[in-house]
């Protein structure tokens, strides 16, 4: 019975092998033929699926419209803003004649409104006091007019007025401090404190500067460095002036200017004596129609803008108040798409190009943005890109 057991089962094996050797022969012969060997079952892949099975953060399986970006035709509206600032070709210096010392200041504060012919200093000068002296003694001998008229005019020319020298005849006494009176009507600025601002602003380190077009733009950089309204004067009582030193400025209230910085690439389509439109920001019922005084190229902060200027003469606006313009452009030459098609992230911009089925996102260089448009490269304008981005972007980490 033993013997039988073992019999049988070289008989098992004997079948197995020789059932191998079959099933190897068509094997060989079909890689012979063929010259590679396909596997034993094939399965058909569905094209039409072949987007489903990328990765969900590479592409957007959606029936969103797409656009391609085109010319813009119509002209665009541009919201510009702006400050009404001091007309600097109406300003006035106030300067000291003679070299002395400060006896009395009745400027307080910059920005204070003066009138024409107003107090603004009394000042004492030992020279001044010398050459009042001299047109005592030469009026005592009384020999020359011609002598004693050339001393008044030489106290004249040092600042006094004709009724202080009649004051001196008459008193025969020098006076020991002369007043300084305002020359214009207007607002008046300590010109030292005006220089001080100015040094200090201009030797601000640069770096870590954000200076771009589309940040928010300071004050500074439309208009000068000047200290702000109500700041106390630097010049002092008992304070030294030089002969000739300018020490106050006053700009005169009824010529202001309206500025504006614009992008660069706008600088082909605006034109001195352009209309425009402006309002007040704290009363937007106070509307003028006035036009483009100066255009002014500006490179600062390492960015080229234009600073337009618009000369408000008797409006009633006040300075430093802030304004809106509205200006009518021609839109630039290249293509454009709708702000909707394009989505901001910090300083990238992205769009969803359509290819095949599905979109995909691609970082792209954006340009000027008008009255709902953005301007994008050229090369995209064969492109296919959703019609509004912001639907296909479910978390931060799709687009990384």
């Amino acid at each position: 019975m033993k013997n039988n057991c073992i019999a049988n089962i070289l008989f098992l094996q004997l079948m197995v092998l020789l059932f191998a050797c079959k099933q190897q022969a068509p094997r060989e012969a079909q890689h012979h033929g063929h010259g590679h060997e396909e596997p034993a079952h094939r399965y058909d892949r569905d094209s039409a699926l072949l987007p489903l099975l990328k990765p969900v953060n590479e592409q957007v399986v959606a029936q969103l419209p797409a656009i391609r970006p085109a010319k813009l035709e119509q002209p665009i509206t541009r919201q510009l803003q702006g400050v009404a600032v001091y007309d600097t070709r109406s300003e006035t210096g106030l300067a000291s004649r003679v070299a002395g010392r400060i006896e009395k200041l009745y400027i307080k504060y910059n920005y204070q409104p003066v009138k024409k012919g107003q107090l603004i200093m009394q000042l004492y000068s030992p020279e001044l006091v010398a050459a009042q002296r001299e047109l005592l003694f030469i009026a005592e001998g009384n020999d020359d007019p011609a002598l004693l008229q050339a001393a008044k005019q030489r106290l004249l020319l040092l600042g006094m007025t004709a009724a202080q020298l009649e004051q001196v005849l008459r008193s025969r006494q020098p006076a020991y401090s002369v007043s300084v009176y305002s020359n214009a009507s207007g607002y008046i600025i300590d010109k030292a404190a005006k220089t001080a601002v100015n040094t200090t602003v201009s030797a601000a380190p640069a770096v870590g500067d954000m200076g771009g077009m589309n940040a928010a733009m300071p004050a500074s950089a439309v208009q000068p460095a000047t200290p702000a309204a109500g700041t106390p004067v630097l010049l002092r009582e008992g304070q030294y002036v030089s002969a000739g030193e300018n020490l106050f400025t006053i700009y005169k209230a009824d010529k202001l200017v309206g500025e504006f910085a614009v992008p660069s690439s706008f600088a082909a389509e605006i034109r001195k004596g352009q209309a425009i439109q402006l309002q007040s920001l704290a009363d937007s019922s106070h509307k003028i129609a006035a036009a483009i005084g100066l255009v002014q190229p500006v490179f600062r902060n390492g960015e080229n803008f234009m600073l337009l200027r618009v000369y408000l003469q008797g409006q009633a606006f006040k300075a430093g108040e802030l304004l809106t313009a509205s200006l009518t452009l021609k839109a630039p030459e290249g293509v454009w798409l709708p702000q909707a098609a394009v989505l901001q992230l910090g300083d990238r911009h992205v769009v969803f190009k359509k290819e095949g089925g599905v979109y995909k996102p691609f970082t792209i260089h954006t340009g000027t943005k008008a009255g709902g448009y953005i301007q994008v490269p050229d090369s995209t304008a064969a492109w296919e890109v959703a019609a509004n981005a912001a639907y296909l972007v479910d978390s931060e980490s799709f687009i990384k």
